[in-house]
Formats: structure tokens, sequence, C-alpha cells
């Protein structure tokens, strides 16, 4: 029966595409509607799109040879199921008809129900409903992709996918929908998040760090990565697609997203640099691995105030950014805590720098439109104490959530692979393939 369930779920899916897939186009002429946003949101697609291999060669090069496979196809199935979730309900659960300020309708799109045509959603209206969602769907993509660092090299395929089955339904879409809905309790509250420091990141990184002690240590936590080169073209094409990520969040081609685009690539190039200076006083040498680390935390750092802060100040969260989670990283290695790849020292820990020092420099010169408030920095307080309430309410649901996810998960399938399987490698007890 374990083996027939996901070809009677694929079928159950197919039968409902059929049953739903005659929708109601929107014939109303939107005016709104505008070629030149349209056209940046459909590149700004394709580069959030390109963020999830490039993790995928990121991670697949940190772990050792007889992972490598395992740990790149964890990122890349995501491209797959997510797509399918997201098509069904889960655009609905996060963006549908709100619930409270928690959830979506999950019957609002059902099976993408009334977004073709000329419909548009509320805080993105110069672009179609289609689009919106589908550029949405990319971020839901890549954030479970974000937490297989964590429990890399030690976590049974199959049960990882009913992981992320949960997760996506239950921690990630409350949380999109609380912050990006306008009717959220988060974006109600004015919580600033501009590409998903919240959503993604700290969602992302605390489950790592539930991932990692619900796992436990692997039987040989320290290794060697197996391709370096992997993890350096992993961070250019994340680099690259994270233009999408923040710029395209502006919703079109306008100031602000170039503006988005102009801090995402300061506070990245100050995180690089701040990281390898960081080693070098330590008296480490300067590696590839720690620039390319440093480059991602300051993307990651960037992400929730990049529509909302000034290029100097980008400079800023990036350099304090790399150093807070490079002493982070030092800790976690001192303890028995076995993120192995630090993903909750980087992205959890930069997701919540990021939403902390949104609430320092957030200015409303740069975004009037959409900053609730200036940051402390300008003298202002109510916005950051409004994201230190919400990074701590964030951080509860997303681990302890994570947690409650984890236990269903492991009573319907083992997530851990036995001692042998570890021995061997994933890529040959989880897959039959080698590098």
């Amino acid at each position: 029966m374990k083996k027939t369930l996901p070809f009677i779920l694929l079928l159950i899916v197919m039968a409902a595409a059929l049953l739903f897939g005659s929708v109601d186009l929107t014939d109303v002429k939107n005016s709104k509607i505008d070629t030149g946003d349209t056209a940046w949101l459909l590149i700004s697609t394709a580069l959030v799109l390109v963020m999830t291999p490039g993790l995928a060669f990121f991670y697949g090069g940190m772990v050792r040879k007889k992972n490598v496979i395992s740990t790149m196809l964890q990122s890349l199935v995501c491209l797959g199921l997510i797509t399918v979730i997201w098509v069904v309900c889960g655009f609905s659960l996060a963006f549908g008809a709100d619930f409270h300020g928690i959830i979506g309708n999950p019957a609002t799109f059902f099976m993408m129900r009334g977004t073709l045509g000329n419909s548009s959603f509320v805080t993105m209206p110069t672009i179609p409903l289609i689009l919106f969602a589908m550029f949405q769907l990319k971020f839901a993509v890549i954030t479970p992709a974000l937490i297989t660092g964590a429990f890399a090299e030690r976590i049974r395929f199959n049960s990882y996918l009913i992981f992320l089955c949960l997760f996506i339904l239950f921690i990630y879409a409350p949380l999109a929908h609380a912050t990006w809905h306008p009717d959220g309790l988060m974006y109600k509250a004015g919580v600033l998040d501009f590409a998903g420091g919240t959503v993604v990141h700290m969602s992302a990184g605390w489950a790592a760090l539930a991932s990692a002690l619900y796992l436990k240590q692997r039987n040989s936590p320290d290794h060697n990565p197996a391709r370096i080169s992997y993890v350096i073209l992993g961070t250019g094409l994340l680099w690259f697609g994270w233009f999408g990520f923040n710029a395209g969040s502006a919703g079109g081609a306008s100031v602000l997203a170039a503006t988005a685009l102009a801090t995402t690539t300061t506070a990245s190039a100050a995180a690089a640099m701040s990281w390898i200076f960081f080693d070098m006083m330590r008296g480490k040498k300067p590696s590839a691995m720690g620039a390319c680390i440093g480059a991602v935390v300051g993307l990651v750092a960037i992400t929730p105030a990049a529509g909302y802060v000034t290029v100097p100040n980008s400079l800023v969260i990036g350099i304090v950014s790399a150093v807070v989670s490079n002493l982070v990283v030092i800790w976690r290695s001192k303890t028995s805590i076995d993120d192995t790849l630090d993903v909750f020292p980087c992205h959890g820990v930069g997701g919540m720098m990021g939403m902390l020092l949104t609430g320092v420099f957030a200015n409303k010169a740069v975004n009037s439109a959409n900053t609730t408030g200036n940051g402390l920095f300008y003298g202002e307080t109510h916005l950051f104490f409004v994201h230190i309430l919400a990074l701590i309410g964030v951080s509860i649901f997303a681990f302890v959530g994570s947690i409650i996810l984890l236990r269903v998960a492991n009573a319907i399938s083992p997530l851990r692979v036995c001692l042998n399987d570890e021995l061997v490698g994933l890529d040959q007890s989880q897959h039959d393939e080698e590098l």
C-alpha cells in the first residue's frame, strides 16, 4: 500500500485537474496591467527559479562525495513537489481569502481557479494574477530546499518528501499569508518583509535547527567538502537569481526595483569581504568557502530590507550580519548540534539580523508607499519594537511547528537512515546512483 500511495495521490490530483480545469477567464479589461512590469516579473520569476538549482550546487559541493547527488536532488525535487501542491491549494492557503489573519481559504484559487485572464492581486496590481502566483511559487519552492542543508547525509528521501508537504502547508503558507496578504496579522501590524527574510529565511532557519536537533548527529560529523568548485558555481547562481528575488519583489520595473537591486548587490559584497576579513583576523587563511558563505549571508540579511533602506545602510547590514553569523557558526561548531551545512547560523540568524536591521534602517524616503514607519536609526521606535515582537513570534511558531511536523513525518515513515545506509552514502542507499 505504501508503494502505491504516491501513484494514487497523483491520480487524485489528475482527476481534480480535469474536474476543475475548465476555469472562468477574467475577460474584463484591467487597465492597470502594465507590459513593462509584466516583462520584469516574467524575468524575475525565471531568475528566482535559477536559485534552486544554484542552491543544489551550493549545498552539493559542501557534503561528502558519496552524498552529492542525494543532497542536490533534495533541492531539485522541490521544483516538482512544491509546484504541484502550490497549484492545488498552496497558493490559496497563502494568498486566498483571509481567515482571521493567519491563513487563506484553500478554495479561493483551488487548482488555479480564477487566476487566468486579466485579474491581478492587490499588492501587485500591474501584473497578471497568474504571474503573481508563479512568482510566489518560486519563493515557496526554495524555502524548504534551504532546510535540507541541516539534515544532509542522514535523511531518508521518501520521508523527506512527507516533511516537505507538511512544511509547505503548515509553516510556509501561514507565514506567507500573515506577512504578505493585506489582511494578514503581521502585515496589518506593520511588519516589513520586502522579499522573504521572515517568510523564507527565518522559517527555514528555525526548521533547520529543529531538524538538526531531532535527527541528532551523523555517525561522523566532520568531513571535507566534495567539490568547492560546485559551491562557487552555486554562489554565482544564487547571487544572480537573487536579483529576481529582491528586485522582483518591487512588483514591477520601477525605481524601487532598481533600489532593491542596488542594496542587494552591495550588502552581499560587503558580507563576502567581511567574512574573509573576520576569518583572517582570527588567524585563518582567506578561503573560497568563506567568501561564498559570506556572500549568501549578505543576500539573506538584505532580503527583508532591500526595498526599505539606502545603499550605504545596506553595507552596514551586510557587514554586521556576516560577523554575527560567523560568530554563531563558531559557537555551533563547539556544540553537539549537527547542522551539517550551518543553515541556522547563516539563513536563520541572517534572516533575523535582516529583520532587526530593517527595523533599524527602514527609511520612508526610500519607499514612502509601503514603509509603515522610519527605523530606529531615524529616531522612531515603533517599527523596531514591532519587528522584535514579530521575530519572537515567528521563531516560536517555526521552531515548535517544525518539531511537531518532524514527529508526524517520522510516525508516518522513519526520517533517519540506518547506520549502514549512512556509511554507504545516500547516493547509493537512497537512489542507487553515484557521482
